[in-house]
């Protein structure tokens, strides 16, 4: 196993607050067909749902088996265009910067989506 990364230069906790992270639930893991590498996850937020782009479809020999699953989300980012599509947010992931194949970031048991983290 490789040694764990150094650990980032230090942020303000008013940095920290400017990340909108909350749970969604993923009803949907759909292929983006122009993309080697993303899917399109729809995400219930609770009061609305949104399309998020990710690098996930070669880590996973069946990606529908997030469907269902609750997850931690960067809700405030701004749109990022990919592969002819628009992601609104950024799946929370563990394990992709280190090199290892990436599992989601959960909360312990379910709660309401939309429930904001930190």
């Amino acid at each position: 196993m490789a040694a764990p990364a150094p650990v980032k230069s230090s942020v303000t906790v008013a940095d920290v607050e400017k990340l909108d992270v909350r749970v969604g639930t993923i009803v949907a893991v759909e292929d983006v067909e122009t993309s080697k590498k993303l899917l399109r996850l729809r995400v219930d937020f609770g009061d609305h749902t949104r399309t998020i782009l990710s690098g996930m479809k070669l880590e996973r020999p069946d990606p529908k088996v997030l469907e269902g699953r609750q997850a931690l989300f960067v809700v405030n980012l701004e749109p990022k265009k990919m592969a002819g599509e628009t992601s609104h947010g950024m799946l929370f992931d563990i394990g992709f910067a280190d090199g290892i194949t990436p599992v989601l970031a959960v909360p312990e048991a379910p709660v309401p989506n939309g429930v904001r983290a930190g």
